[in-house]
């Protein structure tokens, strides 16, 4: 995501009806800190796009904004988090700073499930569970009323199951890595999805249910 310019007209857009955490920069073009801190600024919007905004303010050029930030001293960053102010640093600090600055406000890549929950919640016909595991090893074993779909299928199919307000959606592996970095990637492409804690092996290290043959 591109860093925004933003003025006093449209601050209230970009900022406090952003629907992501925002992070407002306020420089001058004759700030070298400021241009130091530019690329580094850069970086972290390309690093954490679709979860974080980052826009900037010329301080000369917007001077109401500055004044309503009461800046004395350049470069400033302020969070917003739904439209409010939430932290703040003044001075030119390094990349881990500011990564650490916003993280408490970064939205969660995706929801982790545990078995038991995810048992309950299919249960309830409040879940889908979806196999990415190799077709023969759903039609030997897997999770009841799960359907399967290929790894590399997922990102077509997924949002044909089910709107992203319905049941929610848990892919499941042999174990966790394979299917938390998938639904972290369509996290990414804005499709939520979940995944189970431990996959198959800890579904069954739970002594949870399990259907054989297709």
């Amino acid at each position: 995501m591109p860093i925004l310019s933003v003025n006093e007209h449209n601050f209230q857009q970009e900022v406090l009806q952003s629907e992501l955490p925002t992070l407002v920069d306020l420089y001058a073009d004759w700030c070298e800190p400021c241009k130091v801190l530019e690329p580094i600024l850069a970086e972290i919007a390309q690093e954490l796009s679709g979860k974080l905004k980052i826009v900037r303010v010329d301080v000369e050029k917007s001077p109401v904004l500055a004044q309503s930030f009461r800046v004395q001293s350049i470069p400033m960053l302020v969070l917003f988090d739904k439209g409010n102010p939430v932290d703040q640093v003044v001075g030119l600090v390094d990349k881990n700073a500011l990564l650490a600055l916003v993280k408490p406000v970064l939205p969660t890549n995706s929801s982790e499930i545990s078995p038991k929950e995810l048992s309950t919640l299919i249960a309830q016909g409040q879940a889908v569970a979806i196999d990415i595991r190799e077709k023969s090893d759903y039609h030997r074993y897997h999770i009841p009323s799960a359907i399967h779909l290929e790894a590399d299928a997922v990102a077509e199919q997924v949002n044909t199951m089910t709107a992203s307000d319905g049941p929610t959606r848990v892919l499941y592996s042999r174990s966790t890595d394979q299917a938390k970095e998938l639904s972290e990637r369509l996290y990414s492409q804005g499709t939520r999805v979940s995944y189970l804690a431990g996959g198959f092996l800890g579904w069954e290290a739970e002594g949870l249910e399990i259907e054989r043959g297709s």
